[in-house]
């Protein structure tokens, strides 16, 4: 028996022996056991029914990134947001390139977790569509982290998926927080670079939440983002809300758009709740939004949010 468990050890790759012995290491020096987080996923065990942990040190990774459906549970560890930084530049019209294509970083693995890593793509000011993190997964977290670009940032694409964002910044610039999912931000910094739109939500008809903001603060590159709305709907049935949110003054006193589409503000359910700040202007609202009363926002809460995933705070 032991000899066979001694061919069996000697058998498995390195990096796959290793994984099972503990973190598996990416350095873009050379100093660990990956020059790139790719080479790291890869190698980890599949359909693993316990976190597998990747500790990606301080550097710039110029690389486009998926992390398969076969690799369930991953665990996304940077040296710190500023300075671990994953980087791509794709952008729609480039190559055959679509927004769904553009990611930077594609994630289909449920219960996958990033911490203290940016997602950046580095397309450009003009660049039109350019996708830094694009996530089909479920029950997938990020903490710490920054999501960095311009047009389409951030998308959440599939509907009946749940992600949870805490402590995180996000910029770009038009509609670049945008997708099906349900999704939970808590306490991000959401920061405006032109006039458009912060969401663009495609929520499902029956979903019973799309995106929820909670104690976030929006913020602008005030120079060239002074108009600014809180979202259109990229599909009838968008879901959004902000609560307790601290609203810049950049976001419009309309508050909403409906997409060039009045038939949208029949279907679309776009609420807020004690918003603060000079953006925060109830009065003025489109009157199609809600103003949540106290009883409405009892029910935005991680357990009726989330539903039966128990997330880490």
């Amino acid at each position: 028996m032991k000899q066979i468990i001694l061919a069996l050890s000697l058998s498995l790759s390195p990096a796959l022996a290793h994984a099972q012995a503990g973190p598996l290491v990416v350095a873009a020096d050379g100093s660990g056991q990956f020059r790139t987080l790719q080479a790291a996923i890869d190698a980890a065990p599949s359909q693993s029914a316990g976190p597998v942990i990747i500790r990606l040190k301080r550097g710039i990774y110029h690389e486009k990134v998926v992390v398969p459906a076969t690799k369930p549970h991953l665990v996304l560890r940077g040296d710190g947001a500023a300075s671990t930084v994953i980087t791509y530049a794709d952008h729609v019209g480039a190559g055959g390139i679509s927004t769904p294509t553009s990611y930077s970083v594609l994630v289909r693995a449920n219960d996958f977790t990033a911490e203290n890593v940016t997602f950046e793509n580095a397309a450009g000011y003009t660049a039109g569509q350019a996708v830094a993190l694009h996530v089909e997964a479920d029950r997938a977290a990020f903490r710490h982290c920054r999501l960095v670009g311009n047009q389409d940032v951030l998308f959440l694409a599939l509907g009946g998926t749940r992600q949870y964002f805490q402590d995180c910044y996000i910029e770009g610039t038009t509609d670049f927080i945008f997708g099906a999912s349900t999704a939970l931000f808590d306490h991000c910094l959401i920061k405006s670079k032109k006039n458009s739109f912060v969401t663009a939500a495609s929520t499902p008809a029956g979903q019973a939440y799309g995106f929820v903001f909670q104690a976030c603060k929006l913020t602008a590159y005030t120079t060239l983002a002074k108009k600014v709305y809180l979202g259109r709907p990229w599909r009838p049935n968008a879901k959004v809300g902000y609560l307790r949110c601290q609203l810049g003054g950049h976001i419009v006193p309309a508050g909403w758009d409906n997409w060039k589409n009045p038939a949208n503000e029949k279907t679309a359910y776009y609420a807020e709740y004690r918003s603060t700040g000079p953006g925060a202007d109830p009065a003025a609202r489109v009157p199609w939004a809600h103003q949540l009363t106290p009883e409405e926002a009892k029910h935005y809460t991680l357990k009726e949010i989330l539903g039966d995933w128990k997330v880490k705070k």
